[in-house]
């Protein structure tokens, strides 16, 4: 069953941590890895678990549609992202969740009519290559014990950990300051409308901004078969930009 807990609830429930940023800590990695960290994170920033998000943008349902919305990633628990978006002048209310390994969808025509209700297994693994692919927006998970960096060249490196029970493998492109370029990965969906399977997923980012020590993608583009020609054709569905970031 769905927890349904609240987008407050769920940012209530982050751990503050004493521990601060260290370069000296990730001496040991690649010198890629290095250069992305030390980007993201200003020296002495306080290891965040959690963000809350505001963004606005557009998502393609049909059309293009505008969006506004308020997201909170908490890293021990999930993510919960709350949005209002309009077609046709009518609001669809709703929210995307993943909640201690339980997915959902729930979204209603003037906050009223069911638009779309998904849940169950396929969306929870879905959910959680979503979560993992946002943690770009929360740079201080990178900063783990648990998480393993190779790299190809100077401006490309690869990120694997376990989150929720899945696997995590990020590709990361960067440039030669560090900054976050793009970020790809398999991820479990249906684009086609037909079966689940590993469909490549992933970001452009356009422009970054820096909140309270954290230098996060603030303009990005999201979608399917990331890295192919299909991507620009049918694979992109979301654009956003994010106006503010809080981290605890």
């Amino acid at each position: 069953m769905t927890k349904q807990i609240s987008l407050n609830t769920l940012w209530d429930l982050a751990i503050s941590k004493d521990r601060v940023f260290d370069s000296d800590e990730f001496a040991h990695l690649p010198e890629a890895a290095r250069r992305y960290l030390e980007h993201a994170i200003a020296p002495g920033t306080k290891i965040a678990s959690a963000v809350r998000l505001q963004m606005h943008g557009e998502i393609k349902l049909k059309s293009w549609i505008p969006f506004k919305a308020e997201q909170v990633i908490c890293w021990e628990h999930g993510l919960i992202w709350s949005a209002t978006a309009w077609m046709n002048g009518l609001p669809i209310v709703g929210s995307d969740r993943i909640i201690d390994g339980v997915g959902a969808m729930q979204w209603k025509l003037l906050g009223i009519f069911p638009v779309m209700i998904a849940s169950g297994s396929d969306i929870t693994r879905s959910a959680v290559g979503r979560l993992q692919s946002e943690s770009i927006c929360l740079p201080s998970v990178f900063y783990g014990d648990d998480v393993t960096w190779t790299t190809i060249d100077s401006s490309h490196l690869h990120s694997s950990f376990v989150l929720q029970d899945e696997r995590a493998e990020l590709d990361l492109t960067i440039d030669q300051t560090g900054r976050l370029k793009t970020v790809k990965l398999p991820r479990w969906g249906n684009p086609e409308g037909a079966e689940f399977h590993d469909v490549d997923f992933g970001a452009i980012i356009d422009d970054e901004g820096t909140f309270s020590g954290y230098t996060i993608p603030t303009r990005l583009r999201v979608g399917w078969y990331f890295g192919s020609e299909r991507f620009e054709s049918e694979g992109e569905f979301f654009r956003a930009t994010i106006d503010n970031a809080i981290y605890r």
